[in-house]
């Protein structure tokens, strides 16, 4: 029997806020055990919580950005569990109304576009941290996190594969620190993904039994999550057992999932609006303004990198992996306005080669933008060739320098000169005879063998297209 994956992701944003989501308390990372945890965060008697307007406008932010409907009128309700971690013995989410409604959010896969429907994104709070590994025959309790406003992001159940969820949760990833409402940093956990996970019968309409997988904070665990669920879902079903609806953890150490609780329905967690907060109200004057000053979004610049620049699908989705690299781009080609494929193809490539060989991103480059800029004029004016760029890159990386400086120093400039590659190309042909017999036999292969001669006499110095042009006519002539 053939079946079909069938998976829905709810995302976890830590927003970028200073503070809490309803108290004054710091959110940095890194503080001491249960310094940054304020009366309000652990609902000591007689306090009361206070909305977080830098939070809000962040959901304001998401929600333009995927062009979802943003609920002028929504509320904040309590969602009741006990758990050591939660020292209110309920969360302050969002439940019948959230700020965000509806949306969509595109990916690309193996050069193929799909949209995937988002269901919600509303605002909440996040809970403290167990901690069990320093602890012989005991739990700690952090509660630094508690109180964390967090955007959770809920997917309709669009996806058909693991690599289809990972490319929905890196295109969400990127998205969120574009636009600045999340750092992204999936090791502090300011963005962590749970799956829904089922699998039904291909062609069959009604959903499967889903399992939930929480707390996926790497697209590797993600991914391998989703296989193995998938796998042990279709054993089950194809022994003749049966899905039960469940919570499950992934252990990377297994590398498998394992059942956690019993899956909790809505009513499970006896919903109400919270008393202590008044419903949160948003003016069309504010959404305007959030509007403005939006960036322009990753997609809208794909489409201009692709119709001023005539890049391919491929360079414009790599230029906007990121805003860094997206500026980076930008500056470089403000100063080469009529070589922006060259500078693409070198930030793509032999740019990013480095950053990833030495774990950087591009705002940490050593070779700003204007510099190579300025080494890629070079380039593009017949000063040095491309190999010879290359070697140039790397003195630029290693010891800094302008681009100008370094091939004066070194002698590098381009032999351009007709005349002399000429006489290059004259003296390769008299000592290659041979070779010479062969081209004119049709072998193609042996011109590539006197270019290569040419230049090893110039140590790579000769521009290519010059000694290719001559090299090509004397030997037709």
């Amino acid at each position: 029997m053939k079946w079909e994956v069938v998976i829905g992701l709810e995302t976890h944003a830590q927003l970028s806020a200073d503070s809490k989501m309803f108290s004054g308390a710091s959110t940095a990372f890194g503080g001491a055990p249960n310094t940054q945890a304020s009366a309000v965060d652990i609902a000591l008697p007689g306090v009361l919580p206070v909305a977080n307007r830098g939070a809000v406008e962040r959901a304001l932010r998401f929600g333009l950005a995927v062009s979802g409907n943003i609920n002028r009128r929504s509320i904040f309700a309590r969602k009741n569990y006990f758990y050591p971690d939660l020292p209110k013995g309920y969360q302050i989410s969002q439940y019948e109304i959230p700020i965000v409604a509806g949306g969509t959010v595109a990916i690309q896969l193996d050069g193929i576009d799909k949209l995937i429907r988002l269901t919600r994104a509303h605002l909440e709070e996040d809970a403290g941290k167990s901690l069990h590994e320093d602890f012989h025959g005991m739990t700690g309790i952090d509660l630094n996190r508690a109180g964390t406003p967090l955007l959770e992001i809920v997917s309709e159940p669009d996806m058909r594969s693991p690599a289809e969820a990972v490319a929905y949760a890196k295109t969400l990833h990127a998205l969120v620190r574009w636009i600045d409402i999340c750092d992204g940093n999936m090791q502090e956990g300011s963005f962590r993904c749970d799956a829904n996970v089922s699998v039904r019968p291909a062609g069959e309409k009604k959903l499967g039994t889903r399992c939930e997988i929480k707390n996926l904070n790497s697209f590797r665990f993600l991914e391998r999550a989703i296989e193995y669920e998938v796998r042990r879902q279709i054993d089950i079903l194809e022994d003749g057992g049966a899905i039960v609806q469940e919570t499950r953890l992934y252990d990377p150490q297994r590398d498998e999932t394992r059942s956690m609780r019993s899956k909790e329905d809505a009513q499970d967690y006896r919903y109400f609006p919270d008393p202590d907060l008044l419903p949160l109200e948003v003016t069309d004057t504010w959404i305007q303004q959030v509007r403005q000053e939006l960036p322009e979004l990753p997609w809208a610049k794909r489409q201009r990198f692709a119709a001023d620049y005539g890049l391919t699908p491929y360079d414009t989705a790599l230029l906007t992996a990121n805003r860094e690299t997206a500026a980076y781009f930008e500056t470089t080609v403000a100063l080469l306005p009529k070589h922006a494929k060259l500078a693409a193809n070198w930030i793509i490539g032999e740019l990013s080669a480095r950053l990833n060989k030495e774990s950087l991103d591009i705002s940490h480059s050593h070779i700003s933008a204007p510099a190579l800029a300025e080494l890629l004029q070079r380039v593009a004016d017949g000063t040095i060739s491309g190999k010879i760029a290359k070697d140039v890159f790397e003195v630029m990386w290693a010891d800094g320098g302008s681009a100008d400086q370094i091939i004066k120093e070194r002698g590098l400039e381009q032999i351009s000169d007709t005349g002399a590659i000429e006489e290059l190309v004259d003296a390769v042909l008299a000592a290659n005879p041979n070779q010479v017999a062969e081209f004119r036999s049709g072998k193609e292969k042996a011109f590539n063998f006197l270019v290569g001669q040419v230049m090893k006499q110039t140590k790579g110095k000769a521009s290519p297209a010059q000694v290719n042009e001559v090299l090509r006519r004397k030997l037709q002539g």
